[in-house]
């Protein structure tokens, strides 16, 4: 066999492409040819223990399939940042190697991967008196209005982010406010240590109308399977902890989380609920398409095309056993 062209791969693109699905079938044809594949979760949500069916989380079947990293390996009252991510995957690597298998990442977090393969820049402190000030300015502006500021003084921050995400938003402004330097310009300035491997970036895309029905199928999908249990459980974990709110779990700034807490709370018919999900997710889905367009030398591969994630899966065994070159396109 072979020198393998890549050290790792990278299955990424928009929710509800259909990643998860592409990997997993990626190292049944791997193993096929003796090649073990070892999954690195790559989605900043999977990581949270309790969140499962609102995040698609791979289940017990697949991960005895194939053996999954970062995954159920934080609880939802802590923060999880990109770069306790890309610490935390690298390890992953380094154990994944030291094994003779190969690592595929797979998600949707483009940061994420950034900070892994990029690394970031190393931010200064921020006082407590700037966050203090912007938890006041929270509670007396709310957060719509705080994001609009954000989108004046740090668009780029602003684009990636969701606007609900109130633990994001609200570092994105604290670090322009500490430093008069916007957030998105600090992660351009030199990086911290990087993951150097050769990797592959593959992409997973759908036309703008099927990933949008896509999207409305899986959350119907999700509430079926049991989502609202899966969140009234959660509550009970947050007055666990001395009565904090749903609101202040940095798990539940997560889309649908939120708006079935809300449901929860009498703010919103599950119906509502459930249409402000979808909502929310297709906007997420294209800012994530926006992102990875961004980024460069992915191959991307159209998701709904008959027959074409099949021949991107067996050109990619080629090109790992043979050393043969991959192009997306056949």
């Amino acid at each position: 066999m072979s020198s393998p062209p890549w050290q790792v791969i990278a299955v990424l693109g928009p929710t509800a492409t259909g990643k998860s699905a592409f990997a997993m079938a990626l190292a049944a044809d791997l193993a096929e040819r003796g090649l073990t594949v070892e999954l690195i979760n790559a989605d900043a949500l999977q990581a949270y223990r309790g969140l499962s069916i609102g995040t698609a989380k791979p289940g017990p079947r697949e991960r005895t399939r194939v053996r999954h990293h970062l995954i159920d390996v934080i609880e939802p009252h802590r923060a999880f940042s990109a770069g306790e991510f890309a610490r935390r995957a690298a390890v992953a690597v380094e154990e994944i190697e030291a094994r003779g298998a190969l690592p595929i990442l797979v998600g949707g977090s483009g940061f994420y991967l950034l900070a892994l393969f990029e690394g970031l820049a190393p931010v200064p402190p921020v006082g407590a008196d700037v966050r203090e000030a912007l938890r006041a300015d929270l509670r007396s502006r709310g957060l719509c209005t705080l994001f609009r500021e954000l989108r004046r003084v740090d668009p780029e921050s602003a684009e990636a982010l969701d606007p609900g995400d109130t633990q994001r938003v609200l570092r994105a402004l604290e670090v322009v406010r500490a430093t008069g330097r916007p957030l998105s310009e600090w992660q351009r300035r030199g990086t911290e240590d990087r993951l150097e491997r050769r990797v592959l970036k593959v992409g997973l895309t759908l036309p703008r109308t099927v990933l949008y029905d896509a999207v409305e199928k899986r959350a119907g999908r999700m509430l079926e399977r049991g989502w609202l249990a899966e969140v009234e459980r959660l509550r009970e974990h947050a007055r666990g902890r001395g009565g904090c709110s749903l609101g202040e779990l940095p798990a539940f700034q997560a889309i649908g989380y939120r708006q079935l807490a809300d449901h929860l709370d009498g703010n919103l018919t599950l119906e509502q609920a459930l249409e402000e999900t979808v909502r929310a997710t297709r906007r997420y889905a294209k800012r994530q398409e926006t992102w990875f367009r961004k980024e460069p030398r992915v191959c991307w591969i159209d998701a709904v095309a008959t027959g074409e994630t099949e021949r991107a899966r067996r050109r990619i065994v080629e090109a790992l056993i043979d050393g043969r070159p991959f192009e997306a396109a056949p």
